[in-house]
């Protein structure tokens, strides 16, 4: 006989003070495990409470003698299948001590929850067919969203963007599979062969949205968890008033001296929807300042990691040999040129610029001009311009390597078609890449993947 799942619980908000703190409980006995420990102002059983319901009352200590109450609190009742984990479940709303918290969360487990693992109210709700494994794993994007168009990816892989987006090619896939399978097996039925070129067609137009779908990953990347920045430039040329202005607030010291900025400065500023993770360098010049030279050398350092390059160049002045030599040693990184002080005259050579720059944009840090300029400089060199959170995008590395399998085995396919090897070769190739399309929705996936992308949630989610 199976056995009948266990009651949860957890602290199901941050791990911090706050306002107000809920304590989720799902299971078939939540309801019951929940009057044990709370009484109702009106004296109302949770037990017979209708979902979508809540009670004022009190929290008390399970089998406490005498009775020691705990905290006020609004119990809320959401019965099975109508909840977010598909259980009877019920939240209690207390106060956001931590402590009020923990001795709560101890009377529930003392009254017969078991503590919930990392995860395991989503788990739960997508083994009770609640969501698929892509919506699972947006629950965790949604928390971690740092910016609006994360968010919006977040929300719409929630709401089954995705799923329906892998659908699509794997409905497509299941109706050749089914065609070839059909054909194969049952020769006496005069099933008619599918034709070689729709075949391949509808093939193509699989490995076409396949790629796709690839090609957009690092840019979602790059929205959900943002890019390693740096700015860079020789003294003076309005690194820190970049940064102050991007920042929104006075992050970098700013002064006419060079040399003023000598250790590096950080901030995570959105910029286009894009968080970028900020750091102000030391001005790249020969120097004999011992303090300001250890500030140069952990500039060039930086250099060696950013994921992208702001470098700045002074519109007012001409190029110098350090300009130069700053634009030879990033030719190969993802760099942006920002020529600043587009107010005073112009003394730059824009030329020498636009030959070695792909993307670069005329600003003015100090009045603030040019920032929807760079703005859209910077998603176009992150590849983000084009891109529609909405539609649905991979968000993991699982995801990714499912998806790349399921092109592998689409591209085996047209390979075998093209020549002119048996169809069983082709049915092979199509079955292997419906499955990885199943593995990445979780209908077919291994307990071991499904335990893989749990752990990594937060407990109480």
């Amino acid at each position: 006989m199976e056995k009948k799942p266990s009651a949860i619980a957890a602290i199901s908000t941050a791990q911090a003070p706050g306002g107000i703190g809920v304590i989720r409980i799902s299971g078939p006995d939540a309801r019951q495990i929940a009057d044990r420990v709370f009484v109702s102002a009106k004296q109302k059983k949770l037990t017979e409470t209708p979902g979508y319901t809540a009670l004022y009352g009190w929290v008390y200590r399970f089998e406490s003698d005498p009775a020691e109450k705990l905290d006020e609190a609004v119990a809320t009742v959401f019965t099975a299948p109508h909840s977010y984990t598909g259980e009877d479940v019920v939240e209690f709303s207390c106060h956001g001590g931590l402590y009020v918290l923990r001795r709560v969360l101890d009377s529930v487990l003392a009254a017969g929850a078991v503590a919930a693992e990392a995860g395991e109210f989503t788990r739960r709700a997508f083994l009770n067919g609640k969501m698929d494994l892509t919506q699972a794993e947006s629950v965790m994007q949604l928390i971690g969203a740092q910016g609006q168009q994360a968010l919006r990816a977040a929300l719409a892989g929630r709401e089954g963007a995705l799923f329906q987006r892998i659908q699509k090619s794997r409905e497509q896939l299941l109706s050749t599979a089914a065609h070839l399978s059909a054909w194969a097996d049952y020769p006496e039925e005069d099933i008619p062969e599918l034709d070689s070129s729709s075949l391949g067609e509808s093939l193509r137009i699989v490995r076409r949205d396949l790629t796709r779908l690839l090609d957009q990953f690092d840019a979602g990347r790059v929205l959900r968890e943002g890019v390693n920045t740096v700015i860079v430039g020789r003294p003076n040329v309005g690194k820190s008033t970049l940064m102050n202005l991007l920042a929104g607030c006075e992050r970098s010291i700013v002064t006419q001296f060079e040399g003023t900025t000598r250790d590096i400065v950080e901030e995570t500023v959105l910029l286009g929807g894009v968080p970028l993770r900020l750091a102000d360098t030391a001005g790249l010049r020969q120097t004999e300042d011992p303090v300001e030279s250890i500030g140069v050398t952990r500039a060039k350092d930086r250099l060696k990691t950013a994921q992208l390059i702001l470098a700045v160049f002074d519109s007012s002045s001409p190029l110098t040999q350090e300009d130069k030599e700053l634009i030879q040693e990033i030719r190969d990184v993802p760099a942006l040129a920002v020529v600043n002080k587009n107010d005073l005259k112009r003394e730059i050579d824009l030329k020498y610029i636009y030959d070695n720059f792909k993307h670069w944009v005329y600003i003015s840090a100090q009045s603030g001009q040019g920032v929807k300029d760079l703005e859209q400089a910077v998603e176009e060199l992150l590849h983000t311009a084009d891109l529609n959170p909405s539609e649905g995008i991979l968000f993991t590395e699982r995801q990714r390597d499912t998806a790349r399998r399921a092109k592998e085995y689409v591209e085996e396919a047209i390979d075998a078609l093209e020549s002119g090897i048996t169809l069983d070769a082709v049915t092979v190739s199509v079955e292997g890449a419906v499955s990885a399309l199943l593995e990445l929705t979780g209908e077919r996936a291994s307990t071991a993947i499904v335990d893989t992308v749990f752990s990594q949630f937060c407990v109480g989610k």
